[in-house]
């Protein structure tokens, strides 16, 4: 049974991620990733405008009239949300924490592609697996990973990024999308993700909170690393200490996406992300 605000949350939810979608979000999903072809669906009548090439000479003769082949997209697509729930997204220095919205976030996606007729499943990881939801279709299974994202409690607080790459690579057989959703406080994952790429389309979702990015000048401080739970105190009213402690994962993430060819979008739990996410998918549109 689900806690009460949980369920608010995912009411929330779902009217906020409904608004966006109705604002074309949806629409640039299915225009970014594309199916794997085209199949005949039909023919019909030829109308003025259509494509001469189209036209289905064997039907034109029998019927006397000219008629044209009309075709639809293959998509069959699956898409994965590839998510980090480590210690270290639990992190919120303002309005939301780094976990809730990744799961606004990965609502977004989630719907996008059941509203594209796509397949949409989930990996949360941290410092290991800690649950996987196989691909499927429709909105109900698309809502249970929204709970999952919100309500799970994941047993582990550090973040093995390797591993879910790799795991990853394991369940998608079939060449798929993968939204590797995280923070990405970690080192080492460079080749799994350049693996990875290499066979499906990946896109990293970097999230970041803005303390984090600019530590606040506020004197000494008693710090709490979430993934180790080693505890300190420190002087942030010391220039020197704010530099040394700034996190160099963005830099470093930043680096390793584009060794491996993969599409990044930085964002900030600070400001929106629907402005952020739709320029994404009209430059990756606009490349393709």
């Amino acid at each position: 049974m689900l806690e009460r605000e949980t369920l608010r949350r995912i009411r929330r939810i779902q009217i906020r991620t409904r608004v966006i979608l109705e604002s074309g979000i949806g629409g640039a999903y299915h225009a970014v990733f594309k199916g794997r072809g085209m199949e005949f669906a039909e023919v019909r009548e030829y109308e003025p405008g259509d494509d001469p090439r189209t036209i289905d000479w064997n039907v034109t003769a029998r019927r006397g009239s000219p008629y044209v082949k009309k075709y639809v997209e293959e998509r069959d697509l699956t898409l994965l949300l590839l998510v980090d729930v480590s210690g270290s997204l639990a992190f919120g220095s303002q309005f939301i924490a780094k976990r809730d919205f990744a799961a606004e976030l990965c609502a977004v996606l989630a719907f996008s592609a059941v509203a594209n007729q796509d397949r949409v499943g989930a990996v949360l990881f941290s410092d290991r697996v800690e649950r996987y939801v196989p691909p499927a279709r429709g909105r109900d299974h698309a809502l249970r990973i929204v709970r999952d994202l919100l309500a799970f409690e994941p047993q582990g607080r550090g973040t093995d990024l390797t591993g879910a790459l790799r795991f990853t690579r394991g369940v998608m057989r079939r060449r798929g999308i993968v939204a590797l959703v995280s923070d990405f406080q970690a080192e080492g994952y460079e080749r799994a993700l350049g693996i990875l790429s290499r066979r499906h389309d990946v896109v990293a979702l970097h999230l970041q909170d803005p303390h984090e990015a600019e530590l606040p000048d506020v004197g000494l401080v008693a710090l709490l690393d979430p993934e180790t739970g080693q505890r300190r105190v420190v002087d942030l009213g010391n220039p020197e200490v704010r530099r040394l402690l700034a996190p160099a994962s963005r830099d470093r993430a930043r680096d390793v996406f584009r060794r491996t060819q993969v599409d990044a979008l930085n964002l900030s739990t600070g400001a929106s992300y629907e402005g952020p996410l739709r320029q994404f998918f009209a430059a990756r549109e606009r490349r393709r």
